[in-house]
């Protein structure tokens, strides 16, 4: 599903998933922009703060969330300031702190782009390439599949939401539905865009994918 877009009424995607009565969810909230992502350097382990767009877009997601009617919430959020920012913007108080949620370490590629990478690798993606002195494609396999584990353990009492980053939660995705992480390049995930996994007979599927105030659209 592509981003959707959500009226003053906020009777978007959001709202037809707004049933706290249906199955549990795992909520992914990706954090607002920062200097870095808005021009495209990857941005693992530097603490890099939001921008002020990205202040702006964790405060709007706020109105965003309340339509979920989330069930006794577990809010775990990234170690990164930019993580737990988006998260107390968007009014969600974070219980637990994770370095597991944390971005892909990007090794010597961190601050680079990727039309900078490829000026010595071409054709790079953080996907299909290595990162130097970063990790691979199968440490976050494991590191996804970890955090998964988790959360779906505590969906029988909670509603679980996990405040991350861009690349990190398009891997959750691609995860939750048994693709290879390389598959994450095929979720776009916005700044402060939500994406909704649960069930449907107790098949693990995409409810809603990169949710966004309308605002953020335009």
């Amino acid at each position: 599903m592509s981003a959707s877009e959500t009226s003053d009424a906020e009777t978007s995607d959001a709202a037809a998933v707004s049933d706290s009565e249906r199955n549990p969810r795992i909520v992914l909230l990706r954090h607002g922009q920062t200097e870095w992502s808005e021009l495209g350097k990857h941005t693992g382990r530097t603490d890099i703060p939001l921008s002020e767009v990205g202040e702006m877009q964790a405060r709007r997601v706020a109105s965003l969330v309340d339509t979920l009617g989330l069930r006794a919430p577990l809010i775990v959020s990234s170690p990164r300031l930019r993580a737990h920012r988006t998260a107390g913007l968007a009014g969600l108080r974070v219980n637990r702190t994770w370095d597991a949620l944390a971005e892909w370490d990007y090794g010597k590629y961190e601050g680079r782009t990727t039309p900078e990478i490829r000026e010595s690798v071409p054709d790079w993606t953080v996907w299909t390439h290595p990162c130097p002195g970063g990790e691979s494609a199968e440490d976050i396999h494991s590191r996804c599949d970890l955090v998964l584990s988790v959360a779906q353990s505590q969906l029988a009492e909670h509603d679980v939401v996990l405040v991350g980053h861009g690349h990190f939660s398009r891997a959750l995705i691609s995860r939750w539905i048994d693709l290879p992480v390389s598959e994450g390049r095929r979720f776009a995930l916005s700044p402060a865009g939500l994406s909704i996994l649960g069930f449907e007979h107790g098949a693990r599927q995409v409810i809603s994918h990169n949710i966004v105030r309308q605002e953020e659209l335009a």
